[in-house]
């Protein structure tokens, strides 16, 4: 790094005009019309007022397309795709990624049109996947692919990860530039929150341990979409303790699931295909906050042209597009049907009642089925939970569908379709574990409430 001398106030401007932007964008809720929401949410409902119609169509072209030169690309080998990096890991797929996206435009196409089975294209399957989730994810991916760069490309992690490391590697065993990806995740979006974590796993900043806990234990879902689970079940009254007990309970399994298998089992080595970055040091007469912003200024001073953050961003956006619009088309779609038309989540819910008896919770027999129905969806908890008469057992659920956190019709969806060391035998684990963690913590709040 360069001496201290040789940073100008346009180096520092050049990273904190960016940074701020980026995190004003992404992180800081805004009123509009009365309400508080995110700019995110704002660009999304303008997408859907103007491009609503047509985004369905734009999810399954996309999903179609990138089966297509996935299959094209696996059997006939063209040199000009297996030559270019990018368009080699786009498109030069494995067998089970190549099913994964034929299945998705499978679905796709009789959701969009309504033909076949009705039980994959219906409001509560595969309609729900496309015109509920897929519209909206592929306005967010637009919007932040193009974004992300701001937060990535300028210091902005390099300050906060040097003030933040003796926080957060003793407490929860991650980098300190890691605190910038929980943000994003706990106060923006967690489908945005894997998108950073995945990114900066492939460029070498984090191990793989290091980027499996991040993205099952931060990527939680936006403010604004908890809030209509919370109004699901009738309980708008009673926000601030509802997200306060989401933030206790999820500290509480950010200290735990670190630590434990299976998370503690995975390997502190880097992404294959990713160079090693410089592992997090300071020197020892200098403060951090005077460091971290050496180290900022020195990021944003090696940016010299806005060509590699339209480049990144345009990657950012297609990689999410291609890779993992399919993987959340045909999970998604696959266990809403599951949870939809058998009873498999309801005998699966079925060992927790002694639990929530246990606990104390009323109608254990009734939230029994959406301990576990969460995993296919988040929202479908409360949906199932709706009915149910009381208030304090609502709430138990409405707290509990956002902490267990791994869902397959979108977080889930996105950690498997990413490069994150993850797999399904993991999430399923992740997602028992974290229910049993987070279950007592929040009955024990109810209670205190009610």
């Amino acid at each position: 790094m360069s001496d201290d001398h040789s940073y100008t106030i346009g180096n520092y401007l050049k990273f904190i005009i960016p940074s701020l932007l980026g995190a004003f964008l992404l992180m800081v809720p805004i009123p509009v019309n009365g309400e508080v929401t995110l700019i995110v949410a704002v660009w999304d409902n303008f997408i859907q007022t103007y491009l609503g119609t047509a985004m369905p169509a734009i999810a399954v072209a996309l999903i179609s397309l990138s089966f297509v030169m996935a299959l094209i690309t696996v059997t006939t080998r063209p040199q000009f795709i297996l030559q270019n990096h990018f368009l080699r890991k786009l498109f030069y797929v494995g067998p089970i990624a190549l099913l994964t996206k034929g299945l998705a435009t499978f679905f796709g196409l009789l959701t969009l049109f309504q033909i076949g089975p009705e039980w994959i294209w219906s409001d509560a399957t595969g309609g729900n996947i496309l015109f509920g989730l897929l519209t909206t994810l592929v306005a967010i991916f637009f919007f932040a692919g193009y974004i992300l760069p701001l937060l990535l490309d300028f210091g902005l992690l390099e300050l906060i990860g040097t003030i933040m490391k003796k926080i957060m590697r003793p407490i929860f065993t991650l980098p300190g530039r890691s605190t910038v990806d929980s943000l994003v995740s706990w106060l923006g979006d967690g489908t945005i929150g894997v998108m950073l974590t995945n990114n900066q796993y492939e460029e070498g900043y984090y191990t793989k341990r290091e980027a499996a806990v991040i993205g099952t234990t931060f990527s939680l879902v936006s403010i604004d979409f908890t809030i209509v689970v919370l109004l699901e079940l009738d309980l708008g009254h009673l926000f601030l303790p509802y997200y306060g007990t989401i933030i206790i309970a999820g500290l509480v399994a950010a200290l735990i699931m670190p630590r434990i298998p299976p998370l503690s089992r995975k390997v502190d080595a880097f992404y294959e295909e990713a160079e090693a970055r410089e592992q997090e040091t300071y020197p020892e007469n200098m403060s951090l906050v005077k460091w971290g912003m050496h180290q900022a200024a020195d990021r944003a001073k090696r940016m010299t042209s806005v060509v590699p953050v339209i480049r990144g961003g345009t990657q950012n956006v297609l990689t999410m597009w291609l890779e993992v619009v399919p993987v959340v088309m045909a999970i998604g779609t696959i266990a809403t049907i599951i949870a939809e038309y058998t009873p498999i989540f309801a005998w699966l819910g079925a060992p927790f009642i002694p639990l929530l008896n246990v606990l104390q919770v009323p109608e254990a027999t009734e939230a029994a089925q959406t301990v576990v129905v969460g995993f296919a969806d988040m929202f479908l908890p409360a949906i199932l939970g709706s009915g149910i008469e009381s208030e304090m057992t609502r709430f138990i659920i409405a707290c509990l569908s956002v902490t267990q956190l791994i869902y397959m019709s979108e977080v889930g969806a996105l950690l498997i379709g990413s490069k994150l060391p993850l797999n399904m035998k993991d999430l399923i684990i992740i997602f028992l574990l974290r229910t049993l963690i987070t279950l007592p913590i929040i009955a024990l709040i109810a209670h205190m409430i009610f």
